[in-house]
């Protein structure tokens, strides 16, 4: 087990705290009331566990990540930096964001955040575009489409 400086662990008022062996916590981490770090898990610097957190075996939580309290990360689970995890993290899932999801979607929607507006605008000009081919249609064409 390895604790780095300025890290903060709470004693539980009820229950026990407990960190298992070959854990590694890096600096600036808090680890709050009643939580648990299983054995083996990596946690960078500047991570957050609320209280009663629960973190299994293989565990890592990179920089930055945000637990909620009274939830559990299933071994081998790995959270990427920045993440806020607000539910249970299933065994061996990878998740990024906040809220924290699968990575690999995660991956693709953060390269569309940057192309949202123009995407909005386009969609914008097409919906326009169609309502007026709409209204310009003649009526029996209309009328002879839904007959067949």
């Amino acid at each position: 087990m390895e604790i780095q400086s300025l890290t903060n662990i709470d004693r539980a008022t009820v229950g026990e705290t407990r960190i298992r062996r070959g854990a590694k916590i890096d600096s600036l981490v808090q680890v709050g009331h009643a939580c648990e770090v299983g054995e083996d898990n990596i946690i960078c610097s500047q991570v957050g566990l609320a209280g009663s957190s629960i973190l299994e075996k293989n565990v890592l939580l990179a920089g930055q990540a945000g637990i909620s309290g009274h939830l559990t990360i299933h071994d081998g689970a790995i959270v990427y930096a920045h993440g806020g995890v607000g539910g249970d993290v299933e065994a061996g899932a990878v998740v990024a964001g906040s809220p924290a999801f699968d990575a690999a979607t995660w991956r693709r929607a953060v390269t569309a955040f940057p192309r949202l507006p123009e995407m909005l605008r386009q969609m914008r000009q097409l919906e326009r575009r169609v309502a007026e081919l709409e209204a310009a249609r003649p009526a029996h064409s209309a009328e002879t489409k839904e007959s067949q």
